[in-house]
């Protein structure tokens, strides 16, 4: 396993990692992975302890001793949960991440995670079921900004052989199997269905994955080409009579890349204004929500997308 984690340049020796720890197999495999290919004292661990199970001190405890045993240095975040209702799941996810790029940014760090090739099923298909748009089907990608996955090319079968033969103990969540969460049922109920359907069904879906993402660098070549400024418009803007020019997938896909800039994250939707936004008037000012506190602004045929 180490091999092919240092042959597709994930984790590399002498680089610094921040390795993001809850005490489970995976993010056990990938912490001892990222000690043995980057070296122990590049490391950081990050634990988040959000004090929502009984059990948290002990997994926290855990991290420490594990940390300890191989070298390297632990952070600890114990995030607040805010008063009133919302999403758990993403406020938990919000703050380690938070942590993680605060950590990594002053050590100028890669943030690795343990999601695996099961992780990468589970969230395809939930992202399917839940938000439609092409960014369902691609998954998740191996390297994201600061943020890497070495590990998504490996079960949780693997993960957990590797621990065993390197000695390492993990953690078991036991909310990881409470159906309350959306994913816990897509993992648990889901996929044992198309699995019965068909017994390859997750390696089919990770091989569609992996064929769009390749298509989608040639789409992504063609949005560039729209956006790049070399039309004597500004980069990051299209002039509104190219936009309505072009195939109207092409303008969907265009729409979106603007929104997403100017958002800094992606902006769910934006695409289907993509008609809409061509027929605004091209003369003076026009300007369309996107949502996601993005707007559409056209200034003298000019189309750019703005916060």
């Amino acid at each position: 396993m180490l091999e092919r984690v240092l042959a597709e340049g994930l984790l590399m020796p002498g680089a610094a990692v921040v390795a993001m720890l809850s005490g489970g197999r995976d993010s056990v495999c990938v912490l001892d992975l990222a000690a043995r290919a980057a070296g122990p004292g590049e490391v950081t661990a990050l634990h988040v302890n959000y004090g929502l199970r009984d059990d948290s001190g002990e997994d926290e405890r855990h991290c420490a001793e594990l940390c300890q045993s191989l070298g390297v240095e632990l952070a600890v975040e114990r995030p607040s949960r805010p008063e009133g209702p919302g999403n758990l799941q993403a406020w938990a996810r919000d703050a380690r991440y938070a942590a993680a790029a605060t950590i990594a940014e002053r050590r100028d760090a890669t943030i690795v995670t343990g999601h695996t090739a099961d992780d990468q099923v589970e969230t395809i298909l939930y992202r399917l079921a839940s938000s439609p748009g092409r960014r369902a089907l691609l998954g998740m990608r191996p390297r994201d900004g600061r943020l890497a996955r070495p590990l998504l090319g490996f079960t949780r079968d693997e993960t957990t052989a590797y621990c065993k033969q390197r000695g390492l103990v993990w953690r078991d969540d036991a909310s990881n199997a409470e159906p309350v969460y959306a994913r816990n049922r897509v993992r648990h109920g889901l996929l044992s269905e198309l699995e019965k359907i068909h017994p390859a069904a997750a390696q089919n879906v990770l091989r569609t994955a992996a064929l769009l993402r390749d298509e989608a660098e040639v789409l992504d070549a063609l949005v560039d080409a729209e956006v790049d400024g070399s039309g004597g418009t500004d980069r990051g803007t299209i002039a509104l009579e190219r936009l309505a020019q072009l195939p109207p997938a092409l303008r969907r896909l265009v729409l979106q890349r603007l929104a997403d800039g100017a958002a800094g994250r992606p902006v769910p939707g934006a695409a289907r204004f993509a008609d809409q936004v061509a027929g605004l008037r091209r003369t003076g000012t026009a300007m369309l929500d996107l949502g996601s506190g993005v707007r559409a602004v056209v200034e003298r045929g000019i189309l750019r997308a703005e916060r």
